[in-house]
């Protein structure tokens, strides 16, 4: 072994470490009660937000084409996170349910805490995880994601989102002048009914019914069961309202980040029902630093879109002749996406200068996308 290298190696790999010290500030502030419990949000959201504007951006690309050998230290962030939030989750369940010094406010806004760290962490990196080939690693996602009650997550992200993206067949591609409060509504149905129809699909085109074990959602269900079933035992009927609680932040700040990802950008119907394919200017980009270290690069969503397979560690940034930016990292472009005056003063713009570069033959985009082909019931 190279020991230099390897050193080199884990040095770079380290920043994108920094969320796992969201760990001990959870149980700091679930000892400590009352107040304190604010602190976990406003360390993703409002601390990184300032160590972006301190830092600026990281236009540096990795190589492409760099072996997974060479990117140990990358994955071991990610596929020692499953095992971390669950000792964490369920350990804070225990202690809430039997300490006397947290009110019940404060047991809110501390499992609102656990909710804004699994989605922002938990939820971003089982997204890393389902992307990979590698069996493990996509059990790992699989487990995240049904401790936040979302494993459909997966078949709605690899066979709708990423094939449909940009077209009105995906319920995650916010539409122009769409409200973050509507939109949200909007995926939490539209979401299972499309992500299950797609693995439905899927076996009627093997011939088999949707009642077959090998449909996912059998997995799904019966690991959301099973740690329900697990938060009932280590914290009774309290823990698994708490438990509840905090999947339903986690899913909101999940569902925040994907309204923000691809909010107004569309891709260009070429008849038939066909589109365009996917293209990095189709999915905003963002190469703030600190926010990509907490996000393991999520920011650099064009590329993302444009190589689903990329390891985070080797995704490439745009310039803004290539893909459309972001003014701020997702911290903060996800809390003016909370206020929808606010997201769509700064955005609608962008989306129009966007349009005049990238489509100047369309001129009536009302029309446009009246036109286009219509997501299917």
């Amino acid at each position: 072994m190279n020991a230099p290298a390897e050193v080199s190696k884990l040095s770079k790999a380290l920043p994108f470490a920094l969320p796992l010290f969201l760990v001990p500030l959870i149980w700091f502030v679930a000892i400590q009660g009352t107040w304190w419990v604010l602190l976990v949000p406003i360390s993703t959201w409002y601390l990184f937000s300032g160590l972006d504007a301190l830092l600026g951006l990281n236009l540096d690309n990795a190589d492409p084409d760099t072996p997974d050998e060479d990117l140990f230290w990358y994955r071991l962030v990610t596929m020692i996170w499953p095992v971390v939030q669950f000792a964490t989750l369920f350990g804070l369940i225990w202690y809430a349910t039997h300490t006397d010094h947290l009110s019940a406010a404060a047991k809110i806004g501390l499992f609102f805490g656990v909710g804004v760290v699994t989605g922002t962490v938990g939820i971003v990196y089982s997204h890393e995880l389902l992307h990979q080939s590698n069996k493990t690693e996509r059990w790992l996602g699989d487990i995240l994601l049904s401790m936040v009650l979302y494993s459909h997550f997966r078949s709605e992200h690899l066979l709708v989102h990423h094939p449909y993206v940009g077209t009105p067949r995906d319920p995650v591609t916010a539409r122009y002048n769409e409200g973050f409060h509507r939109f949200f509504p909007r995926v939490l149905i539209s979401c299972l009914k499309s992500s299950f129809r797609a693995e439905q699909a899927m076996l009627q085109r093997k011939g088999l019914p949707w009642t077959d074990l090998s449909n996912p959602f059998f997995r799904y269900w019966a690991l959301q069961a099973g740690m329900l079933v697990l938060a009932l035992i280590v914290g009774g009927w309290l823990g698994v309202m708490l438990f509840i609680w905090q999947a339903f932040v986690a899913i909101w700040q999940l569902e925040l980040t994907n309204y923000v990802e691809h909010y107004g950008l569309t891709r260009k119907h070429v008849g038939d029902g066909k589109y365009e394919h996917v293209k990095p200017h189709h999915s905003w980009n963002a190469a703030h630093k600190a926010s990509n270290w907490l996000l393991i690069n999520l920011q650099r969503h064009s590329d993302h879109h444009y190589k689903p397979k990329r390891r985070f560690p080797l995704l490439q940034n745009y310039t803004e002749a290539e893909a459309p930016q972001l003014p701020f990292g997702y911290p903060v472009m996800t809390m003016a996406a909370m206020v929808p005056p606010v997201w769509k003063k700064i955005m609608n713009r962008r989306v129009k200068r966007w349009r005049a570069m990238y489509y100047p033959e369309i001129t009536d985009w009302k029309a446009y996308n009246k036109a286009k082909t219509p997501m299917p019931r």
